[in-house]
């Protein structure tokens, strides 16, 4: 009788794209998309990236931008992702920033992991770091704050599904919200509310660590008004913090030494 063969498993990996810019993505994470046979990607993920799989690569695109809009089901991704590894193949799933910060790699690495689809994690530069790096914004600083804490403000701050603890929040050293543009009007009122001064620095980081990057800064109560004045879309941050006054900072010693190198 002959023996049945059965092919054994390709791997998964779930790589994290970074913040934005294509040449920030790391170099296991590229070495990882160069020999996918398939790639399923998020909107977020520079065009560039998926230029770099082989041209033969199967391409599925996952949606993910935005509150869901026109995205892919969690469970068809899962599904696609397991199904073509089962068949042998080398699947790399591209996720903006890293995968498993507010990117639902947990998810994923858990769901393979329990079909016996053998999954490797590869980490990348995710959106807090780079985007506010890109804006001249350190989330740490000797001089200012000993924590950085980030959440999500996908939820509305005033629904029962937003579990955050505002009080603790204001109390924080650094706060980087994700997804936090919609209801950006509601988390700074929470935030004052329950003790973060007014006048606490902030600012909102659109489109990070790319060439069309927006930064508005401004006192935290004044930030919903001026991201409006000028039109700020997501993708975005919001940092709130005394950090975000080293970024003035910064830019006018830059201008300084700009200057005094000319003269």
């Amino acid at each position: 009788m002959k023996t049945l063969e059965l092919t054994p498993p390709g791997t998964v990996y779930l790589v994290g794209a970074g913040p934005g810019a294509p040449d920030l993505i790391t170099l296991r994470g590229l070495a990882a998309l160069r020999r996918a046979d398939v790639v399923v990607y998020d909107a977020l993920v520079h065009p560039q990236l998926v230029a770099e799989a082989p041209a033969d690569a199967e391409r599925v695109y996952a949606g993910k931008r935005g509150y869901c809009v026109g995205s892919t089901l969690q469970e068809t991704i899962h599904e696609v992702m397991a199904n073509r590894a089962r068949a042998g193949l080398t699947v790399v799933r591209l996720k903006g920033g890293d995968p498993c910060v507010f990117g639902r790699g947990g998810e994923e690495a858990e769901y393979l992991a329990g079909r016996g689809v053998p999954v490797e994690i590869v980490p990348g530069v995710t959106t807090a770091v780079g985007a506010c790096a890109a804006a001249g914004i350190p989330l740490t600083h000797r001089d200012a704050t000993q924590a950085v804490t980030l959440v999500t403000g996908h939820f509305d701050p005033d629904s029962p599904d937003c579990t955050l603890d505002w009080a603790a929040l204001a109390r924080t050293g650094t706060l980087v919200v994700y997804m936090g543009l919609r209801h950006l009007d509601a988390i700074a009122a929470r935030l004052t509310q329950n003790g973060l001064p007014p006048d606490t620095p902030a600012a909102v980081v659109c489109r990070g660590t790319l060439p069309d990057q927006q930064v508005i800064d401004s006192p935290l109560s004044l930030l919903p008004a001026a991201a409006r004045a000028a039109g700020a879309a997501a993708p975005a941050v919001v940092v709130v913090g005394e950090v975000v006054a080293h970024r003035s900072r910064m830019l006018a010693l830059a201008s300084a030494a700009s200057e005094g190198a000319l003269a």
